[in-house]
């Protein structure tokens, strides 16, 4: 019998009961884009498409042996890592990564305050984020409140973005930067990506779509790009891989009626509808 292998992905992230973000969403994407997922959960977390009421930390050693049970039996072949709400999680994360140095393709997604405005991270894990675990990771993914609040400077408005993703790779180790745009009111959506190992810059339109349903969509867009560099894509390919992904999903997603706040994006749009 023929022995086939799998392209692995690991989450390291916090879980969403509701199913539309976190370690739900980075599952049904790595399997939406052809990838066998692990997950290592950071903290349970109550919440639904109108909010966030509360979060449940694991224990630190916990998450550790999570990540090592995945790779020290199964390995990984790309780690997505997304909601770490303390400075000691974030330590920890990078000290145990940093024992998988063959590990490199590794997308963070510094998530920090949920599509609904709620905080995620705590105020003085900002700062680890950035000096220690940012650093470790090939790609990170902010959106702009995530971006402003790593760099100390604010945007202004789209003519801004490929300086402010050089500059902030700069502060972070030389780290590629996917930056996205959904924040700004232009009528076209454009985000760009600074591959900080080229020097390459991409500008990633998309149209910008008049729906609620974006619950999730930073969570899954990160997932995308490590299932992307998984299956053996090139950085800028992932990129532009990742944002037609993201794209789609919400195009599709914003068709449906779910819960009474921000929805889900549609993880599985190119298989059923």
């Amino acid at each position: 019998m023929e022995n086939l292998t799998y392209r692995r992905c690991l989450t390291i992230a916090g879980s969403d009961p509701s199913g539309g973000a976190g370690i739900q969403a980075d599952l049904k994407t790595f399997s939406a884009l052809g990838c066998y997922g692990m997950s290592a959960i950071v903290a349970v977390v109550d919440e639904n498409t109108v909010g966030v009421t509360g979060v449940h930390p694991v224990p630190v050693g916990f998450v550790e042996g999570q990540i090592r049970s995945c790779l020290d039996d199964i390995g990984a072949d790309a780690v997505k890592i997304g909601m770490l709400h303390s400075a000691e999680l974030i330590e920890a994360v990078r000290r145990t990564l940093d024992d998988y140095q063959s590990l490199t393709d590794i997308v963070l997604d510094p998530v920090m305050v949920a599509t609904s405005g709620d905080a995620l991270l705590e105020a003085d894990a900002v700062g680890a984020l950035r000096e220690v675990l940012i650093p470790r990771a090939r790609v990170i993914t902010p959106n702009i409140p995530e971006a402003e609040m790593l760099l100390g400077r604010r945007i202004d408005g789209q003519a801004d973005l490929p300086a402010f993703a050089r500059a902030l790779s700069a502060a972070c180790g030389g780290v590629s930067v996917f930056l996205k745009a959904g924040h700004l009111s232009d009528a076209r959506l454009i985000d760009v990506f600074f591959n900080a190992e080229s020097d390459d810059m991409l500008f990633l339109e998309s149209e910008r779509l008049p729906t609620v349903n974006t619950h999730g969509t930073g969570c899954t867009l990160s997932s995308a790009l490590a299932a992307m560099l998984a299956r053996g894509a090139s950085l800028n390919d992932a990129a532009r891989g990742a944002k037609d992904y993201i794209s789609e999903a919400i195009a599709a997603g914003a068709k449906y009626r779910i819960g009474h706040g921000h929805g889900p994006v549609q993880h599985f749009c190119r298989w059923w509808s």
